[in-house]
Order: structure tokens, then sequence, then C-alpha cells
């Protein structure tokens, strides 16, 4: 870690006036639609699973449903987002899995997340702090990018920012900030030419560039 947390609520809360209401673009109407969505998002913009999503929830919402779906045919209906043949296996085994031992509900702790296809670390802390309003800090690259490049840790691998932001940022605040940073990497801290002119937390930032 590069400074302290007194130091790292100050650039949190300043990034919360400038986005106050961010929050996940998924759509989704269930704890499974969350997690669906989740795995749908891997190296797929927010936006594309959402036009995917909104015709496969139609008819294919619940994981009975969806573990009866040949999986050529899951392929079909999730066609437009990155992956789409890993993700459908993914998804059908999934939805199986819930159906079978969990009596097809999304399990709430991260240890049992971390078991399903598909569902990796920051997945799992999407879901828990999105679905279930539980403790999550989910590392995407527009956190890892962000976070790393202001000097608020110094850590290339997600797992290891993860480690970090979590010990800096009191748990109640994890899922807020997971939200904030991704708002500020799209807006304005992006990986190409991000606009340090218009930067809320410019003087606080230590510009660590790729």
């Amino acid at each position: 870690m590069n400074i302290k947390p007194d130091h790292a609520l100050k650039i949190l809360d300043r990034l919360k006036e400038e986005y106050p209401d961010a929050k996940t673009s998924l759509h989704f109407n269930s704890q499974f639609e969350l997690a669906v969505a989740v795995v749908l998002s891997a190296q797929t913009t927010d936006n594309q699973v959402n036009e995917v999503t909104k015709k496969l929830f139609r008819q294919y919402n619940t994981p009975e449903k969806i573990a009866a779906l040949n999986e050529s045919v899951l392929e079909k209906l999730i066609y437009g987002v990155g992956l789409y043949r890993t993700k459908a296996r993914n998804i059908k085994k999934l939805a199986q899995i819930l159906v079978d031992k969990y009596q097809g509900k999304v399990p709430d702790e991260f240890d049992e997340l971390l078991k399903l296809p598909g569902v990796g670390r920051k997945s799992a802390n999407v879901i828990l702090a999105v679905g279930f309003n539980k403790p999550g800090l989910g590392v995407d690259t527009h956190v890892n990018r962000v976070v790393n490049r202001i000097g608020m840790v110094a850590a290339k691998d997600p797992a290891k920012t993860e480690m970090y932001l979590k010990l800096l940022i009191p748990e109640e605040r994890w899922g807020e900030a997971h939200h904030i940073f991704i708002a500020h990497g799209r807006k304005i801290c992006s990986a190409r030419n991000p606009k340090c002119q218009d930067c809320i937390i410019n003087e606080k930032c230590a510009k660590i560039m790729d």
C-alpha cells in the first residue's frame, strides 16, 4: 500500500461527491438474473450484456429453465457477448448446480459463490454487494487501473489490489467504492488519454501511468 487509510477515505469521499448515485448498470430482477449478468459481463460491456439479457430473461429467468436448455440453444441466446460459448457452458452448469445443491437459490457466501462455474473473485464480490447488500469489493479493469494510477495501491494483480483496498476502506463502504471507481474510470480516468484536467482528485493523484 502506498497511502494511509485516512487519505484513501478522503479520495473516496471526494469521488463520492462527483458520483453520488454510482451503481451497477446491469439490468436484473433477481439474484439469479444478477449472477447470470455478471458472468456474461466478463470482457463485455454492460450495454451488450443488457441487450442479451433483455431477450434471454423474457423466457429463461430461473435456474430450472436455464438448466433445462440445450447448450447450443443457450449459445444462440447469448450470442453477442464475448466468449459466448464458454459462458453458455458455465451458465448452464451454474444453473444446474443451483438446482441440485442450493434449492435453486444463489448462495450468499463468498466461498460458495467461488464454487460456481464462471464466478471468480470479482464476480463473487459484485454478487454479494449488489445482490445481497453484503460487503464485497470487486476489482475489474477499471477499478484496478484507477486505484493503481492514483497511487492508492501498488499491485497490478487484481487479487492483491482487492486485498489492499479491503485493508484501506471500511467494510461497509466496499460496494460503494467499487461503483465509484468504475464510474471514475469510465468518465475521467480512462485507459487512454485520461482527462486529468477535469479530475476532481487531480491534486491528490500520483499520476502513475501504465
